[in-house]
């Protein structure tokens, strides 16, 4: 059903149905906190149907703890017993008075609170009134400044005599940037990686990313040897709230500081912009709570000076759609890190509704994200991860 405008402002949120779903893994992924897919067993996504008399979108979160706090039972129960109720009956078109009701509902500490559960509500809502409307989301905004995005190709796990093929697999599949995990082993080894990496990949872009794992020395032992191998950027070296550690890093490293897990809301880029201690803002659609507060963070970088590189969170096809349309809107054209079709096959989606070919992912121009989901898949594949388990 398409809606008039006028039509869209009466639509009032009666529905929210949360389902956590087990995908096929399609391969074995890690960070520096540890893994994030394993090969042989599901990957468990928790996916959001939001409702507005008979128009529905879909929305998704990836529980992670590997990389933050949120699991699959914090986020199923954030979302059915405290977002849903706190914007059921508000207009799906308001989406600033949904980030207020969220706020209220699960408040901020040092940063945003819960936002892989927000995100999964936000972007459901931002499908639904797209699908209301007939357009995609970029038509919502009134902006899309690239038809295609770049992917990156992700290297992590591997040793630095296994990197060769993984990095020859990705060319195949004709990406021309790679990413490189590192972290988990000691410095002399994450350089060893970093350095197979490079050889086998000629000269095609490389990013690193520590997910937190150093401390400032460590990272400034890491940034001189990435500067030998014309790395583009080092993305969060340190944790997250170590800002002055930050500032000094990027006062004397010779790669650029790139900010991801530091970023959960706009103002968390306003102080290290403010403190100079930032080169490169991650966007991240699940990271900042949904795609409302992400193109505020976007916007903001814009502002300030600041360069914008993309990743996600290992996202099915619901998740990559939401970051193509932002990081369409904002021009990123770096590549980026959305690297769910690596990992995880999304069996719920109808058809391949984002192509993705010769290492670009096109965006889509469906109706909202332009995912078409079967639901009958969705509930097939739901599963109990609040069920108790016995203790072992």
């Amino acid at each position: 059903m398409i809606a008039s405008a006028d039509m869209v402002t009466g639509l009032m949120i009666d529905r929210v149905e949360v389902f956590a779903v087990a995908l096929p893994t399609l391969r074995s992924f890690g960070v520096a906190g540890g893994a994030i897919a394993v090969a042989g067993r599901p990957s468990i996504r928790i996916l959001v149907k939001v409702s507005a008399d008979g128009v529905s979108g879909w929305g998704e979160a990836t529980p992670a703890p590997a990389w933050t706090y949120e699991t699959a039972e914090s986020i199923v129960t954030t979302i059915d017993r405290y977002l849903a109720p706190a914007v059921l009956g508000k207009p799906c078109w308001d989406l600033d008075g949904v980030t207020t009701a969220f706020d209220r509902a699960i408040n901020r500490g040092f940063s945003i609170g819960a936002p892989l559960a927000k995100c999964a509500v936000d972007v459901a809502l931002h499908d639904l009134l797209g699908q209301a409307l007939g357009v995609p989301v970029g038509v919502l905004w009134g902006r899309r400044r690239r038809s295609t995005i770049s992917l990156a190709w992700i290297v992590s796990g591997q040793g630095p005599a296994a990197v060769a093929e993984c990095v020859a697999e990705g060319r195949e599949r004709g990406h021309r940037a790679f990413k490189v995990k590192i972290g988990a082993r000691t410095e002399r080894e994450d350089i060893a990686v970093v350095n197979a990496v490079r050889a086998a990949a000629g000269d095609a872009a490389l990013w690193v990313d520590a997910n937190q794992a150093y401390h400032v020395d460590g990272a400034l032992r890491m940034a001189a040897a990435l500067s030998e191998l014309d790395v583009l950027a080092f993305e969060q070296p340190l944790p997250a709230n170590d800002i002055v550690g930050l500032r000094r890093l990027r006062d004397a490293s010779p790669v650029p500081v790139a900010l991801d897990e530091s970023l959960r809301h706009p103002s968390d880029l306003a102080t290290f912009v403010r403190l100079g201690a930032v080169d490169v803002a991650i966007a991240k659609v699940q990271r900042t709570g949904g795609l409302t507060l992400s193109r505020r963070l976007c916007s903001l970088a814009e502002d300030s000076g600041v360069r914008l590189m993309g990743s996600g969170l290992t996202d099915s096809d619901i998740g990559l759609a939401a970051s193509l349309h932002l990081f369409a809107a904002y021009g990123i054209d770096t590549a980026v890190d959305l690297n769910g079709r690596q990992f995880v096959d999304s069996v719920y989606a109808t058809r391949t509704t984002v192509t993705v070919r010769d290492g670009y992912a096109e965006v889509p121009t469906r109706p909202g994200l332009g995912v078409e989901v079967d639901e009958s898949v969705v509930r097939k594949l739901a599963v109990d991860v609040l069920e108790r388990r016995d203790a072992r």
